[in-house]
């Protein structure tokens, strides 16, 4: 009898590994980041965390019972969504904006689009847009230990650089900021546990960050590269949603071109655009020129003849 290969969505790699255990690593990578957010912020952020991961897993199931489709709630990449759409807003948010920010992550840009592998950007960033362009106010308010406060990029947007938090407060989260975007070093603790797993490679964070570093620091920012890096949500985009299997090209000369390209975008933002963190629509626009990049950085094949003209 003929042998038959089974093809899937993606995510496709030689690995003796699942989705659902690659998702239940990046779960657990995610962990440390999300512990820091509950410390700093309280318990209301264990709670939007709860709601987007809820909402995602709920409107996940719901969407493929009324269409008659597969049930992959158990594969846990809805929860990935929601935990990364969680992590992406602010604590004070209210529970019903993050809530309908999951149905549109999961509903609108992952399931139109087919599901799992076959959504073009990252679900929890574009929710995340949504948000931002439907509750502009609620979705920037910032707050650390109950009282309202800028996050360090705001400051130098507006240029109060000697008010800024320390480099010891950005690097454990005492500042205010998104829920799990504050503690650079809880983001590393993940990064570490990716690269061990091998679930991640270091090319785009690696080369994300010191583009960024890079470009800042040539432009001129007052705070200097190391600020850049550390402030914002540089580290949780580059990390944890810049290396989306889905939405970030195959190959890692595609992917160092992807890197580049959200580093470039993103200084480029927050030095001469008027919001002060790029991060996000940074890495939705470089989504979009995946299969570009793919194209362009697929390896030849031995003897392949280049064409020209």
């Amino acid at each position: 009898m003929e042998r038959l290969l089974a093809v899937s969505s993606s995510p496709h790699i030689h690995a003796p590994q699942n989705t659902r255990v690659i998702m239940a690593w990046v779960l657990a990578a995610l962990a440390p980041a999300g512990l820091a957010g509950v410390y700093f912020f309280g318990y209301r952020a264990a709670a939007v965390m709860a709601v987007c991961v809820a909402s995602c897993k709920i409107s996940e199931y719901v969407w493929q019972k009324l269409a008659k489709q597969t049930i992959t709630v158990g594969d846990l990449s809805a929860a990935v969504t929601g935990l990364l759409l969680a992590y992406n807003l602010p604590p004070s948010i209210p529970f019903w904006m993050a809530a309908v920010g999951s149905v549109f992550a999961i509903v609108v840009v992952k399931q139109f689009f087919g599901g799992i592998g076959c959504n073009i950007v990252n679900p929890a960033l574009a929710g995340r847009a949504f948000m931002m362009s439907s509750w502009p106010v609620p979705m920037t308010s910032w707050t650390l230990d109950g009282l309202s406060s800028a996050t360090p990029l705001a400051m130098i947007k507006g240029g109060s650089i000697e008010n800024l938090p320390r480099i010891y407060d950005l690097f454990i989260g005492n500042i205010g900021g998104c829920i799990g975007e504050t503690s650079a070093a809880a983001l590393l603790i993940g990064f570490a546990i990716l690269l061990y797993k091998g679930i991640i490679s270091w090319h785009i964070p690696v080369v994300y960050i010191g583009t960024v570093a890079a470009l800042t620091a040539a432009l001129g920012r007052p705070a200097g590269p190391l600020y850049e890096v550390i402030a914002g949500g540089l580290f949780l985009g580059a990390i944890f949603m810049a290396t989306d299997y889905t939405t970030s090209p195959m190959t890692k000369k595609g992917q160092v071109i992807f890197a580049l390209g959200c580093g470039l975008l993103t200084s480029l933002i927050r030095v001469f655009g008027g919001y002060p963190e790029g991060v996000s629509y940074s890495i939705l626009i470089m989504n979009l020129t995946v299969p570009l990049i793919d194209k362009f950085a697929r390896p030849r094949i031995f003897g392949e003849v280049k064409k020209h003209g």
